[in-house]
């Protein structure tokens, strides 16, 4: 008879038993065998489909596949030079920050999104909320994988990869500019590489028709938490509003474009497979003992699967876990914050959205979009490349994959967000816990193409 330390050499899909189980090992109470039933091997195999699916279809974007649009959204993805004033005080020039308050073209979307850090920020202080122009107040999102979403963004409140942008371009806190300066910029720096994909540009040089923005006037100049004195954004009583109604649409459109671009970009970005997908294909050595039990607490005792399905581990919808206010990166403690209530609607109301004129089509997602159900509610995230994260949570309070376990296993903070959490108690053993840590852990794949990073 094979010693206990022969590896398992059965396959999961095919459920013959496992060699060396049991009492023949010294430790088997510490470390005990890992066992399946036939439907948690029907579960798992449904978490990791061989190969793993692309991205679906995005009718809203007609570019979406387009690899034109996509090294050009890539371009875009690095390039600073969009971007405002930096506004908060705590930009001192440190390596922590993206430059010296009052410098402008200093923030691109891999200044929060690094590429190589998974597109998520290992930049920031505190590693736990961005700090771009200003303090975000919520945890950067990972891009891994963003192409599976219909709805985005932690709350929902945008619901298509073209429109996400205009969330930082006109925020305050981000990168601080407008879309008339973005589209004066893409005329000025990328005229023939953005003719040759969307067709012709307007006149945007013409300053009868387009007043030029210097990059010292753009975005909103103001302290944070004033009200807004911005420059070329809808409402801002300047350079935008004071355009006739085919301009103001002419420079949205190229803002839609530079974001159906990115969008092109942004779905080639994958985690890939990892560990725990060799090990369900066959490969009994590629997962340990405590991996290969997480497995079995994650679709069992773990109840993991109610909102962490399908091959990216994500249902793509939104749940209140109960997580209570906390204390973030020593900036600001986010207490009632609605989620997906307000973000919801938000979505449903944008005159950008897949519904509206500035989409190629409508997929339905927006029905998905039911903010009545959604108080405290937040996006469940994917789970692949999950240890790879500097934080966890939308606030990026936990910094372990222990930690969150261990919030998940007590049923969330009964002192939570508002509304009621959906989490019961596990009951787990502190074994079991480092068990499903474990799991996370082979989560972690390769990682996008290399030439995707720079």
């Amino acid at each position: 008879m094979p010693g206990w330390r022969t590896l398992c050499a059965c396959a999961l899909l095919a459920g013959s038993a496992c060699l060396g189980a049991g009492a023949d090992r010294p430790d088997a109470g510490n470390d005990p065998d890992p066992s399946f039933t036939a439907a948690e091997r029907i579960q798992l195999a449904g978490l990791s489909p061989s190969p793993l699916p692309p991205p679906p279809a995005d009718l809203s974007n007609r570019f979406a596949d387009d690899p034109r649009a996509a090294q050009l959204g890539r371009r875009f993805f690095m390039d600073p030079g969009f971007s405002g004033r930096l506004l908060d005080g705590d930009n001192d020039g440190s390596p922590t920050t993206l430059g010296v308050r009052g410098e402008t073209g200093k923030v691109a979307c891999a200044g929060c999104h690094v590429p190589a850090a998974g597109f998520l920020d290992n930049r920031t202080l505190g590693n736990q909320i961005s700090l771009a122009a200003g303090w975000n107040l919520r945890r950067t999102p990972a891009l891994l994988d963003v192409g599976q979403a219909r709805l985005l963004m932690w709350d929902g409140r945008r619901d298509a990869l073209y429109n996400q942008p205009f969330g930082p371009i006109e925020n305050a806190t981000e990168m601080n500019t407008s879309r008339l300066y973005l589209a004066e910029q893409i005329f000025a720096r990328y005229r023939a590489d953005y003719e040759a994909i969307f067709g012709p540009l307007p006149p945007l040089d013409d300053t009868a028709r387009f007043p030029a923005i210097a990059s010292g006037a753009t975005g909103c100049n103001r302290p944070i938490g004033s009200p807004p004195t911005c420059h070329g954004m809808p409402g801002d009583g300047a350079e935008y509003d004071h355009l006739t109604s085919a301009d103001q649409q002419a420079v949205t459109r190229i803002a839609v474009n530079f974001g159906k671009a990115l969008g092109a970009y942004q779905r080639l970005l994958t985690c890939g497979a990892g560990a725990f997908d060799r090990w369900a294909h066959g490969d009994a050595a590629a997962l340990g003992r405590a991996g290969q039990r997480g497995a079995e607490l994650f679709v069992g005792k773990g109840q993991c699967l109610g909102c962490h399905a399908g091959p990216f581990l994500s249902d793509q919808r939104f749940h209140n876990t109960g997580l209570a206010p906390a204390t973030v990166a020593a900036v600001f403690v986010d207490r009632n914050d609605r989620g997906a209530a307000l973000g919801l609607g938000l979505a449903l109301a944008d005159p950008l959205n897949v519904r509206g004129p500035y989409s190629d089509g409508d997929d339905g997602r927006l029905s998905d979009a039911v903010p009545a159900s959604a108080e405290g509610a937040f996006r469940t995230p994917t789970l692949r490349c999950v240890s790879k994260r500097t934080s966890f949570m939308h606030t990026g309070q936990f910094r372990t994959l222990e930690e969150v376990v261990a919030f998940f296993d007590r049923g969330g903070h009964p002192a939570g967000y508002p509304g009621k959490s959906e989490l019961s108690v596990l009951g787990l053993s502190e074994r079991e816990r480092g068990d499903l840590a474990a799991f996370l852990r082979a989560l972690d794949g390769p990682g996008p193409d290399p030439s995707l990073l720079r």
